[in-house]
């Protein structure tokens, strides 16, 4: 968790060869008045990997043209194998940093919903995303989950591109 009662910023390297780079850069043009680095993993730290899940629907789309018909213990076996190989890569990456890691799968029909009622349920200090960077007609119109989640959220959100 990152807080101050200025400007803070916070940046995630994916080592401590980069973290350093980052702050030599920064120290070095002046935009900062203090860089500090640390390293994890921090003590009491965990990880919660979530997976949100489509409510089972009967047809099977292609775009928006129904190519055929999906039966509910089929729409389970596709949802454990995306929620494997999505939540197997946290989980893998959690071990590697020595960070415990619990892994949860819930079904629903609005993403966001479903982040911010895991993150208060699982006490989250930050909630990381990724974002598809819709912009224009189709994010107007689809809309992000991912800003759903930042305008919503009590927490910090880190948003991954």
């Amino acid at each position: 968790v990152v807080s101050g009662s200025g400007p803070t910023s916070a940046f995630v390297a994916r080592d401590e060869e980069r973290a350093l780079d980052i702050a030599v850069a920064l120290t070095a043009s002046g935009v900062c008045r203090t860089v500090r680095r640390a390293t994890g993993p921090v003590v009491g730290a965990r990880v919660t990997g979530l997976f949100v899940a489509p409510a089972p629907i009967p047809l099977l789309f292609k775009g928006l043209v129904p190519v055929r018909h999906l039966q509910p213990e089929q729409h389970a076996a596709l949802t454990a194998k995306a929620a494997e190989r999505y939540l197997g890569e946290i989980q893998a990456l959690a071990q590697g940093a020595g960070v415990p890691c619990e892994t949860v799968t819930v079904e629903g029909e609005f993403p966001a919903e479903a982040i911010l009622s895991m993150a208060v349920k699982h006490r989250c200090d930050l909630i990381v995303m990724a974002s598809h960077g819709r912009r224009g007609i189709a994010g107007l119109l689809l809309g992000s989950e991912t800003q759903k989640v930042l305008v919503q959220s009590k927490a910090p959100v880190l948003v991954c591109r």
